[in-house]
């Protein structure tokens, strides 16, 4: 497949919104009317639990991961990252939704960044548990692990590609949560339960 083609088609698989498509089929319900309103695992697990959370979590992992993973195996590496980006913009803005508001592209990106900078993706993982783990705020665990995306590139010596991404990605991610951040400040920001059960 050609640069292009893998371009094309990372935009569409990533465009495909698994929170709202799982939520619509197993409950019968608009995933953008509940809660944040946004169509990403957050919302899903905070919402419905982690029966219905950990598959979004995957599947928005996965769509970020296979189209960079192909286009570094089988085209170059920055058609890997350009790839992998197509899909973080396709969870963005999907086209099965008609371009409106999508997802905030943190598991998206991590799936991406495990393809095409192991180590980035690794640390990056890492330091979104543990800020998890010690706050309960997923959105802060995002932006944490969005700003060690550069520094772990740097600090790796991955080749500049990886690293203008990496500082792309961490940019789009901060301003993708600023409403969260408002929120933070307000105090009224709501933390993620794991042991929550699904709403009837």
């Amino acid at each position: 497949m050609t640069f292009f083609g893998l371009v094309v088609l990372g935009y569409l698989i990533g465009s495909c919104p698994w929170g709202y498509w799982l939520v619509r089929v197993f409950r019968n319900e608009d995933i953008r009317h509940s809660g944040s309103g946004n169509i990403g695992a957050t919302n899903v697990w905070r919402t419905y639990g982690r029966s219905l959370g950990l598959p979004v979590v995957l599947l928005d992992l996965v769509k970020g991961f296979a189209p960079a993973f192909v286009g570094v195996v089988t085209v170059s590496h920055l058609c890997g990252i350009v790839a992998g980006g197509a899909a973080m913009l396709g969870h963005w803005r999907p086209l099965y939704l008609r371009f409106e508001k999508g997802g905030k592209m943190v598991a998206t990106g991590a799936g991406v960044f495990l393809a095409v900078a192991p180590w980035v993706g690794l640390v990056a993982g890492v330091t979104w548990f543990a800020i998890f783990l010690l706050t309960r705020y997923a959105s802060v665990a995002s932006i944490a692990g969005a700003l060690s995306l550069p520094v772990t590139a740097v600090a790796f010596g991955y080749p500049a590609p990886v690293i203008g991404f990496a500082a792309v990605v961490a940019v789009w991610v901060i301003v993708l949560h600023r409403g969260n951040l408002r929120r933070l400040r307000a105090g009224t920001e709501s933390r993620v339960r794991l042991r929550r059960t699904a709403q009837v």
